[in-house]
Parts: structure tokens; C-alpha cells; sequence
């Protein structure tokens, strides 16, 4: 390999003052051409290291930490190419520059895709080997500042984010607690609803869990479950107890309380597919349930297992006008209803749930 004359040259250089600390490892196979090489780059006031080969180059690297590599691309044992992501490895902040001869030039730009910042040609004129270097240099400081930067974002991001969460949480549970407190009043004036809504929410979620949903969707059946019957605030009591049928014009009030609870829970959009699941409560899957007389898939998942939920508890619970019927015979009972009422699946997730008398310790509270 050749190198320039001006390299043994013993011009010294000016020594910028930022460069005082900055140590260079230089890579090559040549001995006279490690000495000519840091010898000129001692002169512009670096410190300076040499290896041989590329195994002994990464050795270095391993022991101490190095501002910038300048190695040689083709090197017995490891090449350049080669050392290039190794060193990196060790050294992410470690700026590197390659030397080659002209026939090398296209496995040096090879070496800048694996992460090398520059390559120089042989021979190497004293001025441009120093511009290079203070250019990789410039560049790693820029790179270091950059990541930096990018650090404090993903970091003041990731706190924002951790912000935003715990201010999304305690503002649902503040907005969550004033429906369930809705709730609570509705159900104290009746004595055969109170706890109608805890029950059919922790059936809801045993179903849920049941028919494999994620644990997101189970906690929104759940929540789903607690409120679905906030709108019913606003029907009149009289219709709510009455102990007898109710008539046509009764029973179309009481399907308004649908559109009643979603009035009153249209501002907790952040409780995402609990409202959607609100609103397909009443929903059937033969289509004629209602508000909307949706049928089949098009009704959400979590308003086709309340649907169950709410007859099932329905039926399980003392009435003024009627005895409650067990677990058993509720689940026999329903099983006309698959196909109209019930999605077929999610019976079978009901009776499955119900055989295993999962979440069900509350109904013999119920019928005391």
C-alpha cells in the first residue's frame, strides 16, 4: 500500500483546543503507515492508539473507549467491512472512517452501509486526512446530540403518556362512580332491583372470559354491566313496580330508558366499547330487539352477552308479581330463546358459567 510523503513529513499542525481529549484507534495491517498516520494525528492533538489487525483492533475497543476508529479495509484475519459492525457494537457513540486503495472503493462503500461515516483514499494528503477527521468528528457529536435529544423526547413523552393514563383513569372512575350512583338511587326505590346491575356486570365478565375475549373487552362487559340500566332514572316508577304486564304504550316507555342511559353516559366517551355495549343491551339476535333492531354479529359481543345476563338475572330475582326460578331452570328456560333472544354461543358460554356456579354466590342472597 502507498501513502503520501506528506504524512512523514514532521509539519505539526495547530491543535484545536476541543480536540485535546479525543482518542483515535488506527487499523492497519502496514506498521509505517500506523506511525506515519498517528504520528500526524498526535501532532494535531490527539491521543492515539494503533492495532495490527482487526482482532486486536477490537480487543482495543473492549478495553477502553476510543472518540473515533480510522481503519484500513483490506486487513488479513478480520477486514475492515467486518470490524465495522463489531466495533459499533461495542461502541455505539464510536466514530469510524475507512482507508482504501482505489480497487477497494466499492467494499468501503459497503462498510459505510454497516455504519462507517467516511472513507479516504490512498494516498492520504495530510489535509484532507485532517478535514475528514474533524468532520467524523463534527458528525458523532452531532449523532450523540441527536440521540440525546431523541432520548428526552421518548422519556418526556413516556411520562406524558403515564400522565394522560392515570388523569384517563381517575376521571373515569370519578364519571363511573356518579352513573353507579345514579344506579344505586334507582335501585333503592325497588327492592327487587338492588343489586340487579352488580350481578349482571360480574356475569357478564365470567362470560366474557369464558367466550376468550381479551381482558380489555371483559372489563368493559363489566362496566357495560353496571350501568346498562342508567337510563331507567328517568321512567316512571309506577311502570318500574307495577306489579301486573305492563300495556303496549307502557312497555315503549320503558324501551326509552335506552335512549335515556345514553344520553346520560354520552359524555364518557372514554369508556370506549362500554357504551356501544350500553346500547346493544336490548338488541336480539333474530333482529327484533331494539332501539335499533340490529341482528346477528352486527350486535356488539358485550350487548349480546348483557342481553343474557339481564334475562337470566331477570328470572333468577324475586318479582312483586312472581317467585324466582333457579339457575337451572333459568338456563333451561332460556334455551327457547336461543336463536331469537340469545346468541346461540353465548349461551353456551351461560350454561357452561352457570354449571360451574361461577360468579352466581349472590342468588341465594337474592331469594332470601
Amino acid at each position: 500500500m502507498m501513502i503520501s510523503p506528506a504524512l512523514t513529513s514532521a509539519r505539526t499542525s495547530r491543535v484545536p483546543a476541543e480536540h485535546a481529549v479525543k482518542r483515535i484507534l488506527v487499523v492497519d495491517d502496514e506498521e509505517s503507515i500506523r506511525l506515519a498516520i498517528g504520528k500526524f494525528l498526535r501532532s494535531c492533538g490527539y491521543e492515539v492508539q494503533t492495532a495490527a489487525t482487526g482482532m486486536e483492533a477490537l480487543d482495543t475497543l473492549a478495553r477502553g473507549r476510543f472518540t473515533l476508529m480510522l481503519c484500513d479495509v483490506r486487513m488479513p484475519g478480520l477486514s475492515g467491512v467486518e470490524v465495522v459492525p463489531k466495533a459499533i457494537s461495542l461502541d455505539t457513540d464510536l466514530a469510524i472512517m475507512m482507508l482504501t486503495a482505489v480497487n477497494d472503493a466499492p467494499t468501503a462503500t459497503e462498510a459505510l452501509s454497516s455504519g462507517a461515516m467516511d472513507y479516504l483514499m490512498k494516498p492520504v494528503e495530510l489535509e484532507d486526512l485532517q478535514v475528514a477527521v474533524e468532520r467524523a468528528l463534527h458528525k458523532r457529536e452531532l449523532n450523540i446530540e441527536q440521540r440525546r435529544v431523541e432520548l428526552m423526547i421518548r422519556e418526556e413523552v413516556a411520562l406524558r403518556t403515564s400522565e394522560l393514563e392515570h388523569e384517563k383513569l381517575a376521571l373515569r372512575q370519578m364519571t363511573v362512580g356518579v352513573a353507579e350512583t345514579l344506579i344505586n338511587a334507582m335501585e333503592a326505590k325497588d327492592i327487587y332491583l338492588r343489586g340487579h346491575s352488580q350481578r349482571v356486570a360480574d356475569l357478564a365478565a365470567s362470560l366474557g372470559e369464558e367466550l376468550g375475549l381479551d381482558a380489555d373487552t371483559v372489563e368493559a362487559v363489566r362496566m357495560a354491566g353496571r350501568l346498562h340500566d342508567v337510563g331507567k332514572i328517568g321512567i316512571k316508577e309506577s311502570i318500574l313496580n307495577k306489579p301486573s304486564s305492563l300495556t303496549d304504550e307502557e312497555y315503549e316507555h320503558v324501551k326509552d330508558h335506552v335512549r335515556i342511559g345514553m344520553e346520560i353516559l354520552a359524555p364518557l366517551r372514554h369508556i370506549g366499547l362500554a357504551l356501544q355495549f350500553v346500547q346493544d343491551h336490548h338488541e336480539h339476535w333474530d333482529g327484533n330487539g331494539y332501539p335499533r333492531r340490529i341482528a346477528g354479529e352486527s350486535i356488539s359481543v358485550g350487548g349480546r352477552i348483557l342481553a343474557a345476563c339481564d334475562a337470566f338475572d331477570a328470572i333468577t330475582s324475586k318479582r312483586a308479581y312472581r317467585d324466582p326460578l333457579s339457575p337451572e331452570d333459568t338456563v333451561a328456560l332460556l334455551s327457547r330463546h336461543v336463536g331469537g333472544l340469545l346468541d346461540p354461543k353465548v349461551y353456551e358460554a351461560l350454561a357452561t358459567v352457570v354449571s360451574r356456579r361461577q360468579t352466581l354466590t349472590f342468588i341465594g342472597d337474592v331469594h332470601a
